[in-house]
């Protein structure tokens, strides 16, 4: 299982990487390998508000459909349009074409009570 170091993680399966004040947000492997193959991603608009720990958006396998959960609060500052027409990148690089969206961070500090890789790891083994 990929947990790449330079992200922080939720227990809900979600990652962040921060850049400076923005975030860019997405799905983890180990998510994405529960989910099975993805085929369709909502995500919230540009320009729209996401608050830790609230539903942003949702994501649909040919499994089950799972909520979306903001690991940060912000403004919306991109989308990742190519999931329109091929949400099967959550799926085949949920650490790089995969990512969902990226936010303009309301409150950088959110980032400390999210989990390091180390801990999210140590959740998955509970998990599975």
């Amino acid at each position: 299982m990929e947990v790449p170091k330079d992200l922080r993680y939720t227990m809900e399966h979600e990652w962040v990487r921060v850049n400076g004040s923005k975030g860019v947000i997405g799905i983890t492997h180990f998510a994405q390998d529960q989910l099975g193959d993805v085929v369709f991603v909502e995500m919230p608009a540009p320009d729209s508000q996401v608050t830790k720990e609230n539903t942003m958006g949702v994501v649909e396998s040919v499994k089950t459909v799972s909520d979306l959960y903001a690991p940060a609060s912000g403004k919306v500052i991109a989308v990742n349009t190519d999931l329109e027409t091929q949400p099967e990148l959550v799926n085949s690089e949920p650490y790089g074409k995969g990512w969902i969206i990226e936010i303009e961070l309301s409150d950088p500090k959110e980032m400390e009570s999210l989990l390091t890789p180390e801990q999210y790891i140590e959740q998955c083994e509970k998990e599975h």
